[in-house]
């Protein structure tokens, strides 16, 4: 699919930038890969990293909030993974019109930008703070999805298509519970601090990451959201694993942060399918036909709701140990 094909990559300095252009490599023979983020020392650090690569990589320095920019760098591309995004939740919410700047109005210069250049297909990350949110980050990631799902309304026939990825906190990734509490033990800390002892978290590799996003380009037809299915664990249950000897204290629930991560609500219900590794919320709109929904896959039962609490799989203290070594081992 990706073979003789050029894709390029908002915000691809990043973790899931990486891990993207590692899979890809590994699997496809693209015809160009496009890096385009506003950060010339990552962009530096990345072409060192893929030295041998330097006649597929192309770094591109750039802001996803300059449209016009976004349009030179898209000449000549099939597809597009908007990946950039203010991220940080207390971030966000001390600056506000920063986050709006980039995660809204960069989708919409994204989206235009596309569809001006004609490109194949569009994926846009997502995160499970845009369900039901609570803070400005997941409000700016809301707006972001519903943006990208509607652009279908404007493509046309022949178009580029846009769907959406939803997951929450990858596994190990910056601003994540593991590298804070691994920070504590290595600096000789006994007590981990739990802000709530029922939280419970999805957990997703970075890996499973760039495989949902590599089924959305395959199977998207416009406007769907594809979530992995994948299994929970409790924070208490993760704290044992990384210190099993450690002391828990609990310091209380922080501002914009959820007990569980939603996925799929129950609202959302009457418009999901499951499938055997992912479930796809389908769009409303009139130009959607459910021909278009993809074979194999079951509608979920009315009030259906896919949360990090009430999923079917818990991982032990022991998995996650094991998960520890393997799917962190991979960033």
């Amino acid at each position: 699919m990706l073979n003789n094909k050029t894709i390029l990559v908002t915000g691809g300095t990043g973790s899931f930038g990486h891990h993207f252009v590692d899979y890809v490599l590994a699997h496809y023979k693209p015809k160009k890969i496009i890096i385009y983020s506003r950060d010339e020392f990552k962009q530096f650090n990345m072409q060192n990293d893929y030295k041998e690569y330097s006649d597929i990589l192309r770094f591109f320095i750039g802001d996803v909030r300059d449209e016009a920019r976004l349009h030179r760098a898209m000449k000549g591309v099939d597809y597009v993974i908007h990946a950039a995004a203010l991220k940080q939740v207390p971030a966000c919410e001390y600056n506000p019109n920063e986050a709006i700047k980039t995660n809204i109005n960069g989708a919409m210069n994204v989206i235009n930008a596309c569809l001006d250049a004609g490109v194949e297909k569009v994926v846009a990350l997502s995160t499970d703070k845009s369900v039901n949110p609570i803070n400005l980050y997941g409000g700016t990631k809301l707006v972001s999805d519903k943006l990208f799902c509607a652009a279908n309304a404007y493509s046309g026939e022949g178009g580029p298509r846009f769907s959406v990825v939803r997951y929450g906190n990858v596994a190990g990734s910056r601003g994540s519970v593991i590298p804070f509490f691994q920070n504590i033990i290595d600096n000789g800390g006994t007590e981990l601090p739990i802000t709530d002892f029922r939280m419970t978290r999805f957990w997703i590799s970075l890996e499973q990451g760039v495989e949902l996003v590599i089924k959305a380009l395959e199977d998207s037809k416009g406007g769907e959201t594809f979530i992995s299915k994948i299994p929970s664990f409790k924070i208490t249950d993760l704290a044992k694993a990384m210190k099993p000897d450690c002391e828990l204290k609990e310091v209380g629930i922080r501002e914009g942060e959820k007990l569980h991560e939603i996925m799929v609500t129950a609202e959302d219900s009457a418009r999901t399918y499951e499938y055997e590794k992912n479930y796809i919320i389908y769009p409303h709109y009139n130009w959607w036909s459910d021909s278009m929904i993809v074979p194999g896959g079951k509608l979920v039962k009315p009030g259906f709701e896919y949360s990090s609490g009430n999923n079917e799989v818990f991982l032990t203290v022991e998995e996650l140990q094991a998960k520890l070594k393997t799917d962190l081992d991979k960033h």
